[in-house]
């Protein structure tokens, strides 16, 4: 190339810088990807025994699988059924997204996923889930959790909080009506559910869907019982509609019939207006 005064000076390629940025651009790119699906990993934390467990190759023996996912949910098994000493904590789920934030060290009293073994029959396991788990985590947080556990003859049942402004019926709802529930289940369940099941147009979302497609594939016998209520936090109301879902497993799971005020007040909060309804 020749300026004006005739000075002739090398060619110069504009292409070859910016492919060179590009690909540092890209390498940048892949670098921040990778580093945030680290960082969106669900990761199981079990207590020492089943770790040595898992790790030796046994899966955690289990013929009773009750998750709870929601607030209300988690706090009946809570207060009907975790208050007997009959129970400890075995591990818990740390998460981290846009709307839950995993911290380094957190204990299992602190976790919002945390997994509960029966002392007299360590077959039941109980998980309450209470952290929200972003659509890219879903099938891996389940398929983390049913690969600790054997999953011969196998039974889940899931209990799952949800909000009836997402109920679809053709049918005029009253308030009276409020709360119910509503079932689903694989081919594999064999057993009657206590309650009609879910009426169409209407779906399970998030883990329990997860979970009831997850089963489904396997072969599991999986029932998911879907609350739904007028109610956005805790209330007694709401968790004493879950009662006949455990009925079933009676041999399995002692439900307290009638938990004392001050375990309600403690699971229930008492400063919320929409609570305050039902105490």
């Amino acid at each position: 190339m020749a300026t004006f005064f005739g000075e002739v000076v090398s060619v110069y390629s504009r292409a070859v810088e910016e492919d060179e940025e590009e690909l540092d651009e890209n390498d940048e790119d892949e670098q921040i990807l990778r580093e945030l699906e680290e960082k969106r990993e669900v990761h199981l934390h079990w207590s020492p025994e089943v770790s040595d467990s898992l790790r030796s190759g046994n899966k955690l023996q289990c013929s009773d699988f009750v998750l709870a996912v929601g607030h209300n949910a988690a706090r009946f098994l809570s207060v009907y059924v975790l208050t007997s000493a009959n129970w400890d904590t075995v591990g818990h789920a740390s998460v981290w997204n846009e709307r839950s934030r995993a911290v380094t060290g957190q204990t299992s009293e602190e976790s919002a996923c945390v997994f509960y073994r029966n002392k007299d029959n360590p077959s039941v396991l109980i998980c309450q889930l209470t952290c929200y788990i972003a659509e890219d985590q879903l099938f891996q947080w389940t398929e983390k959790v049913f690969d600790c556990l054997q999953q011969r003859e196998l039974n889940v049942t899931v209990l799952s909080d949800t909000s009836v402004s997402d109920y679809k019926s053709a049918d005029y709802l009253c308030s009276s009506s409020v709360p119910f529930l509503r079932s689903l289940h694989t081919g594999a369940f064999s057993g009657q559910p206590v309650c009609q099941s879910l009426e169409q147009p209407n779906i399970v979302t998030g883990i329990p869907a997860a979970v009831l497609n997850h089963c489904q594939v396997h072969r599991i016998a999986t029932v998911v019982y879907q609350c739904y209520s007028d109610v956005i936090g805790p209330d007694s109301v709401t968790m004493e509609t879950y009662k006949p879902a455990l009925t079933k497993l009676g041999k399995s799971i002692q439900l307290d019939p009638s938990p004392s005020t001050d375990v309600l007040r403690k699971f229930v909060r008492s400063t919320d207006v929409q609570s305050n309804l039902y105490i």
